[in-house]
């Protein structure tokens, strides 16, 4: 069993998201998961340019670390995106590779994985920004278990600490059972399903521009 968190903070596990996150994964590691991080501060992952080529061909046009995060990440059974709130939103790291799994997503190549959010903020907020995460993960196909959020003055060592990382410690053991168990999300289908239509819509009716999004899904039965 294999999470994968990926981190868009410009600090890194430095950071107050770092902490939270790192107490999310000693969850996971209890429940039996074996943890990997992807810190895209320490990566070269540029915006998207629009230019279509994952479309097209499977593989992004610009040359840089993506790789280094969607390789693990089609590979793992649970992925954890954890992001700071900048001014109502995830990082500008975090948007960046966000944007450039465009392809994947039409290709709903998450489909079957399980994903969680960890989001911090300075002053609150943090909710929206993870609901957003949560919400993205769903598109691509996870399973969402759920996600923690946390201002910084609860992250300081001071009133209501213990208490942040024993909820973190425990949504990292809820993804570790959900995986181990596979889970499953009722109240998410519906959502799920309808952009599983969409995509498969899309996807369908731009074949003969997006060769490989349409062989992707003939492949995978989903035509």
């Amino acid at each position: 069993m294999n999470v994968l968190a990926i981190i868009g903070s410009p600090n890194g596990m430095k950071g107050n998201t770092g902490r939270l996150l790192s107490a999310v994964l000693e969850g996971a590691q209890a429940g039996g998961a074996q943890v990997d991080v992807c810190s895209l501060a320490e990566l070269d992952v540029e915006p998207c340019d629009g230019c279509s080529a994952c479309h097209r061909t499977g593989r992004c046009a610009i040359v840089d670390d993506l790789d280094a995060v969607a390789d693990p990440a089609a590979q793992a059974d649970a992925i954890v995106l954890a992001s700071p709130n900048y001014i109502f939103n995830v990082s500008a790291q975090t948007k960046a590779f966000l944007d450039r799994c465009c392809g994947p997503l039409h290709c709903q190549a998450w489909h079957g994985k399980y994903g969680a959010a960890v989001v911090t903020s300075g002053g609150g907020g943090g909710e929206e920004v993870a609901a957003y995460l949560l919400r993205f993960l769903r598109a691509m196909g996870c399973a969402t278990v759920g996600s923690i959020v946390a201002e910084g003055r609860h992250l300081a060592g001071g009133p209501g600490t213990a208490q942040v990382m024993q909820q973190a410690q425990d949504l990292g053991a809820r993804l570790a059972e959900s995986v181990r168990s596979r889970a499953v999300f009722p109240e998410q289908a519906a959502e799920r399903a309808a952009f599983m239509v969409r995509m498969r819509g899309l996807v369908t009716m731009q074949k003969d521009v997006w060769p490989f999004e349409y062989e992707y899904w003939k492949s995978h039965g989903r035509l």
